[in-house]
């Protein structure tokens, strides 16, 4: 990833020390793709709700603009009220629904196709 410019990972650490979120952003391998991302983020689940989510798209932003990234995108199982809260209120739109896309402990969830331009 570090080789590529139109991809990165940014973190979220505790003191400098513990990682507990990262943002994974995975841009398009192609000249007709180069100019948008795939987003994977985590935060670990005792630092939820702290504003790290925000943080992390914020810089997102910040860094996308100057590295020619005009589409992010990213998908969140539909049952993610948290998530989909965050990415909507960071601009974040329903694209569509990706039915029985993950299977998670023997259980189909669908999962929302989700994109913000910028």
């Amino acid at each position: 990833m570090d080789k590529e410019s139109n991809s990165t990972v940014l973190v979220a650490e505790q003191e400098g020390r513990q990682l507990v979120g990262y943002l994974a952003v995975i841009g398009g391998d192609t000249r007709r793709t180069k100019h948008s991302a795939y987003l994977v983020i985590g935060i670990l689940k005792e630092y939820t709700g702290r504003g790290i989510g925000t943080k992390l798209f914020q810089r997102l932003e910040e860094w996308a603009i100057t590295h020619n990234i005009l589409r992010l995108e990213l998908t969140v199982v539909t049952q993610n009220e948290a998530g989909v809260s965050l990415y909507n209120k960071m601009g974040f739109e329903i694209e569509g629904i990706k039915g029985k896309s993950l299977m998670i402990d023997d259980t189909l969830f669908d999962q929302y196709f989700m994109s913000k331009l910028l």
